[in-house]
């Protein structure tokens, strides 16, 4: 199943796609919360309740996807937990080496961007780089789960841009402040169940096309800690929860460590593109 965070008739929603359009959470004839979100937090406690609205979605009432304007898949996450060189390509373009341990860092969910929605290139920089990365929402709570027992916890995955301003990651030891400008966390265009995808969303072709030219081209089997290790290893120190997203890193061809480098500028459009999972696009603008 597909689902869609959206603004529709100036209020936020969410809903189900297929073929016909997005049925509108209100359209299905259940009760169900008011963000996908708690949503997803709800089929936790309700295991049968996602196959139950997958069926009832199908003769609601459709609103065509050019009628709403998307937002990010979870529009606030509590947590956005990011991998950083978690491709041996990637590692190696940059100088770096593979630890035993992931990088990780976090973003704000005021960094989101939907699909569709424009990038900003800030006035302070122009060292705006392109990453292509996994996303994983996870749909229970999750604490001191085996690496075997953890892909019962993902709820689903989509495409994100890692947009990374290079000059302000590298100010200080920490990447906090590059990776957190204002909209530049591209999250979307849709959020596809666990279900519908290879277990832990391997063997997964991913790209990004800066204005349809191929910038990076790998695979999700090429990942140094996968879904399931990420999980487990996340979930000794913190306790995952419904609706929180890691982002799973990304590999070789950023446009730093190109000679000379590429970094997106206005009159572009970026591309996030996984196989089976969607097409992440956004227009670069001033």
């Amino acid at each position: 199943m597909r689902l869609v965070s959206y603004q529709f008739q100036g209020q936020d929603s969410w809903g189900v796609v297929d073929a016909q359009g997005v049925a509108d959470h209100r359209s299905i004839p259940m009760a169900l919360p008011a963000t996908l979100q708690a949503f997803i937090a709800q089929c936790e406690t309700s295991p049968d309740l996602l196959s139950r609205v997958m069926a009832a979605s199908a003769s609601a009432k459709k609103v065509q996807m050019a009628e709403v304007r998307l937002l990010p898949c979870i529009p606030q996450p509590q947590k956005i937990i990011c991998l950083g060189v978690n491709y041996v390509d990637h590692a190696k373009e940059g100088g770096n080496t593979i630890a035993d341990y992931p990088v990780i860092f976090l973003r704000c969910p005021t960094s989101l961007l939907a699909h569709g929605a424009p990038l900003h290139v800030p006035r302070i920089s122009d060292k705006l780089d392109f990453e292509a990365e996994l996303a994983v929402v996870i749909g229970k709570t999750t604490r001191f789960v085996s690496k075997e027992e953890a892909l019962a916890s993902v709820f689903g995955y989509a495409c994100f841009n890692d947009g990374s301003l290079r000059d302000y990651q590298r100010k200080t030891s920490q990447w906090t402040i590059g990776k957190n400008f204002e909209g530049t966390g591209g999250f979307g265009p849709e959020l596809v169940t666990a279900d519908e995808l290879p277990s832990g969303c391997k063997g997964l072709r991913i790209q990004s096309r800066l204005n349809g030219k191929i910038m990076q081209d790998a695979n999700t089997n090429d990942m140094v800690f996968d879904v399931a290790t990420t999980i487990s290893l996340m979930s000794e120190c913190m306790t995952l929860l419904p609706g929180d997203v890691l982002v799973m890193g990304t590999p070789g061809g950023v446009g730093y460590a190109r000679t000379p480098p590429v970094f997106m500028k206005a009159g572009d459009t970026i591309e996030i593109d996984i196989e089976r999972v969607g097409v992440l696009s956004n227009p670069v603008v001033a």
